[in-house]
């Protein structure tokens, strides 16, 4: 595929059919891509094995398809993608080393230090693994002071900043059991598709200063970023497979007023009234985005 100058991607995750929080967030990507005269490309992030649903992959595939988001280029699988994730670990030399911490240890250890609130990884095994331990995960030392505190601009929250030191720790990039951590398998796909936007929930706002540093240490690019407000059940609660959601796409089901329009509305879209056709939605949404969001950054 050429490269543009924009070029941004929907990547769910293949664990059930998609609900309106992942509608949400696939309709912003899409309507940023497309406002920009770029491509979007679909990613599917099939690496946790244990939550993958047999069938959601071509299911979520299908939905988009059913609502006019049309993508650029093939979808690719992250399960496919493994050598990639591998050669990445690699490269990071030694960034990279192995911890035998269980989570409950982890928390047993800050406790000690007086932080019960916190599951900030504290470093335990970053001088090498105590006698008769195995490793559990490998992670990547992040700096310490200064130099751990990365910043960034969002185009819709402003300027940000996270101390990775202090407020994540050493992170993990691959499990024991052979898992690939999202931090990595991401920032990786980013890199290799050659993506240059990212339009997401900012439930992931707190994911975005490990990519960074990630994407420092492989000499990647930066992309943009825009964190889009994530959608919440009565609870109060983010929409989710865990919390309860439900598919917005019952195969037969008028898409337009059911899904489409109130995800636009939630984006605080305005469109105008006598909206018939999925393309006249399009049409609108990608003008009303544009007038909303292309004047920042």
């Amino acid at each position: 595929m050429t490269v543009t100058a924009y070029t941004g991607r929907f990547a769910p995750s293949p664990t059930g059919p998609l609900h309106m929080g992942s509608l949400v967030a696939a309709m912003a990507s899409y309507l940023d891509a497309r406002a920009h005269h770029g491509h979007w490309l679909v990613r599917i992030e099939d690496l946790d094995f244990d939550r993958n649903v047999a069938g959601a992959d071509h299911a979520i595939l299908q939905t988009l398809q059913r609502c006019g988001m049309h993508w650029d280029g093939d979808v690719v699988w992250q399960s496919q993608r493994q050598p990639l994730y591998e050669a990445a670990l690699q490269q990071l030399g030694t960034l990279v080393y192995p911890c035998g911490c269980s989570r409950r240890e982890i928390a047993d250890s800050r406790l000690r230090l007086g932080d019960s609130a916190s599951l900030v990884y504290p470093g335990t095994c970053r001088n090498g693994l105590a006698t008769g331990r195995s490793p559990r995960a490998w992670r990547l030392r992040v700096p310490d002071g200064e130099a751990a505190i990365r910043h960034f601009t969002d185009r819709l929250l402003g300027p940000l900043q996270q101390d990775l030191s202090a407020e994540v720790g050493d992170f993990v990039l691959k499990r024991a059991d052979g898992f690939w951590a999202y931090q990595l398998a991401v920032v990786v796909d980013d890199g290799a598709q050659n993506i240059t936007h990212i339009v997401r929930g900012a439930d992931l706002t707190d994911s975005t200063a490990r990519q960074l540093y990630l994407q420092e240490c492989l000499a990647l690019p930066t992309p943009q970023y825009l964190h889009v407000p994530v959608v919440n059940n009565p609870g109060g609660e983010k929409l989710s497979k865990q919390t309860g959601a439900i598919a917005f796409d019952r195969g037969d089901n008028d898409l337009l007023p059911e899904a489409l329009m109130p995800a636009a509305g939630f984006l605080g879209l305005s469109l105008p009234s006598g909206i018939l056709t999925t393309e006249q939605f399009w049409q609108a949404a990608t003008a009303a985005w544009a007038a909303q969001y292309l004047g920042k950054l």
